[in-house]
């Protein structure tokens, strides 16, 4: 029997400032689509680990694999030049 998914709220729409935020988007998109991490790993051709990873902020994933996670899953990242 598959295991079941409960939704994460999304947290408020926030500066990103580091892996965790990114990380807690990540995982309340994939919770609130009613996947599991082996399914959202499948659905963004990435391991299982690296979307572990990615929604723990724990080791390094390359940005282009990131991206591409946040691009299936929903995760829209905006970026803008900050006062030097």
């Amino acid at each position: 029997m598959p295991k079941v998914v409960v939704p994460t709220a999304l947290p408020e729409r926030q500066q990103l400032t580091d892996a965790e935020t990114l990380g807690k988007f990540i995982r309340a998109r994939r919770t609130q689509a009613g996947l599991g991490i082996h399914e959202a790993a499948a659905f963004c051709s990435v391991s299982v680990d690296t979307m572990s990873r990615i929604e723990k902020a724990t080791g390094d994933v390359r940005l282009s694999t990131t991206l591409r996670v946040c691009k299936m899953m929903g995760v829209v990242l905006t970026i803008e030049a900050g006062g030097c």
